[in-house]
């Protein structure tokens, strides 16, 4: 189809990476198909009211709206999840730290004598980890916490299309604090805002406008919430419990220095798909 590459080219033109998928998946999108459909039905013309359609995602999507805020969802293991302005989209490398999670708590339902694993999500946003936890891990029970009453209703409605909304309890807090006293963990794993809040203007467009702020904003050095978690993490993990988290570029020495400082043993640092380091596992 022609009209997808002049939408390509416009959106080169716009600074828009992967342009020429960008058009596709907005026309596919539009025309309620699979991209590869649209090789399928290419000789087929659009109607007025969908060329028109069309052109106005494709705008939206010039001025650097993400693609998954106009199309609504995108995919995280397998799971369709849905996104907005008021959520974090989430990364790829988020799946590693999901997969992390999911192996960790297998083996922990596996050697359980009574009841199934316990996690929490610190900082949940679109509920994706949670998500993927629930589903791989059938007797565990998931709590995912935040700050943003918004995130939160985006994350328990995710929760309930995918049918785990029993699986998981949805909780409203700033830090951990705002849990039960006496609920304790096998895992805790959080994805939480690690940019330097200096940096933020120098981010994408896509993400420097539309992720929300709060997460993003690590504060001064990035840092923030793995403070928070050093000192407060230890006491909600059940002897032999995990904390692992996900970080930004650079920044795996000084979380490590931070752990350590409050008697965590750091057991491994991973690299994402372009090799660098991301994320970390830690115990008491």
């Amino acid at each position: 189809m022609e009209v997808i590459q002049r939408s390509a080219d416009f959106l080169e033109k716009k600074g828009v990476e992967e342009p020429r998928l960008h058009a596709e998946l907005l026309l596919a999108h539009l025309l309620k198909m699979r991209r590869m459909q649209l090789y399928l039905n290419f000789e087929r013309p659009l109607q007025p009211a969908e060329l028109d359609a069309y052109r106005k995602l494709v705008k939206r999507r010039s001025l650097r709206e993400p693609l998954q805020h106009i199309v609504g969802s995108t995919s995280f293991c397998g799971l369709e999840v849905a996104v907005n302005r008021n959520v974090l989209i989430p990364r790829p490398e988020t799946e590693l730290l999901a997969e992390r999670g999911w192996q960790f708590l297998c083996r922990q339902e596996a050697s359980a004598t009574e009841g199934g694993p316990t996690a929490l999500d610190f900082g949940t946003g679109s509920g994706c980890l949670s998500l993927a936890l629930a589903l791989k891990c059938p007797t565990a029970t998931i709590y995912a916490l935040d700050i943003s009453p918004e995130a939160l209703e985006i994350a328990a409605s995710n929760a309930r299309r995918l049918g785990l909304d029993g699986r998981i309890r949805f909780c409203l807090g700033q830090d951990l604090s705002a849990l039960a006293p006496d609920l304790v963990f096998d895992l805790i794993i959080s994805n939480p805002p690690y940019i330097a809040t200096a940096e933020i203007a120098g981010l994408q467009p896509e993400v420097r406008d539309y992720d929300p702020r709060q997460a993003l904003d690590g504060g001064i050095d990035g840092l923030d919430f793995y403070r928070r978690l050093a000192l407060d993490a230890a006491l909600r993990l059940r002897p032999g419990g995990r904390l692992m988290v996900e970080f930004g570029d650079g920044q795996a020495s000084a979380i490590g220095e931070l752990l350590s400082g409050q008697n965590w043993v750091v057991e491994a640092v991973l690299e994402d798909y372009t090799h660098r380091p991301r994320l970390l596992i830690a115990r008491k």
